[in-house]
């Protein structure tokens, strides 16, 4: 079927596919706040059911495990909850397995986008919420990067990003579907597993920090990153799921701020004086020396201006490690 034009209804029903995992969790409970009813999905291969603990308390939550890359179990979940919006975010994150295992890359990042695009033209679900990547870009020394930078991918994830993008947007063309792309900066904040081989560098060094261990810095540390706090994600995301009269596109999701890890550092170093100084190693083959983003389209779409500081999202991260 085809989805017709026009003003888009008002959006109570949002599933999340990777709803168990760091940033899916965190927009399922944006959602509920915002008293929508929510569907988790996650197949559990690297999402955690302690992630949705806080959602579970919500009479409009409800989780199903399945893999979206499954044509069968996905539109039977469309159909059961009849979603208006879809926020996928269920993905094959590292970037290394993405190069040593391509084709369940391309499985898991590009066909299951199709998967849920399909089923949302299907069962009749108007707008897709898509996370795709700063790795679209590429290397470009073009900073902070703009939307309109050229789209020139040097791994097989940022390749598989970029064609879901394009997936979505031919969706939108032929079938009316609001396909909104965010391109992910470096995310990080609470329920970011340091453990995971997929983590990032914030929440690796804060563990350790935590735990009294020094670190370890590939490089002179003045490599530096465009750092957005998950809540920040989770928000940006759930308006785009839920505000009225979107027309989608391709966002870039960051602060336009650029952070070196000797910058993070010295927070580490304030909040656990003790802890002995970092080493410094070879840089890493391969290794992306800069990244910085352009955040003004997506705040002028969505109308959210504010980014919580650097600082103030890393004490958040450090007391969310803390025993409770």
């Amino acid at each position: 079927m085809k989805v017709q034009s026009g003003a888009t209804p008002q959006i109570d029903r949002v599933l999340v596919t990777g709803g168990a995992g760091f940033i899916g969790s965190h927009t399922c409970d944006h959602l509920l706040g915002l008293g929508k009813a929510v569907l988790a999905v996650d197949d559990l291969s690297t999402g955690s059911p302690d992630n949705l603990a806080g959602a579970r308390a919500h009479g409009n939550f409800a989780f199903r495990e399945a893999d979206v890359s499954d044509p069968g179990a996905v539109a039977g979940i469309f159909a059961d909850f009849q979603p208006q919006a879809v926020v996928h975010l269920a993905a094959l994150v590292s970037v290394p397995l993405a190069e040593a295992e391509p084709a369940r890359n391309f499985r898991l990042n590009v066909a299951a986008t199709g998967t849920v695009a399909e089923a949302a033209r299907q069962s009749g679900c108007r707008r897709v919420v898509f996370a795709s990547s700063a790795a679209v870009y590429g290397d470009s020394e073009d900073l902070p990067l703009a939307e309109t930078a050229t789209a020139e991918p040097i791994s097989q994830y940022g390749a598989a990003k970029l064609m879901s993008e394009r997936l979505l947007q031919a969706y939108a063309l032929s079938y009316g579907i609001e396909a909104t792309c965010f391109r992910f900066f470096n995310i990080y904040g609470p329920r970011q597993d340091p453990s995971s081989p997929y983590s990032g560098v914030v929440s690796i060094f804060a563990e350790r920090y935590r735990a009294g261990q020094a670190v370890t810095v590939f490089g002179d540390g003045s490599q530096s990153r465009d750092f957005v706090y998950v809540g920040d994600v989770a928000e940006t995301l759930s308006a785009a799921a839920t505000r009225p009269r979107q027309t989608g596109g391709v966002y870039n999701l960051c602060t336009g701020q650029s952070t070196t890890l000797l910058d993070l550092l010295d927070v580490l170093k304030a909040e656990y004086p003790g802890v002995g100084e970092p080493a410094f190693g070879e840089e890493r083959v391969g290794d992306i020396k800069h990244s910085l983003g352009d955040p003004s389209a997506a705040r002028g779409a969505f109308g959210l201006d504010s980014h919580t500081p650097f600082r103030e999202g890393i004490h958040e991260l450090l007391a969310s490690l803390e025993p409770s």
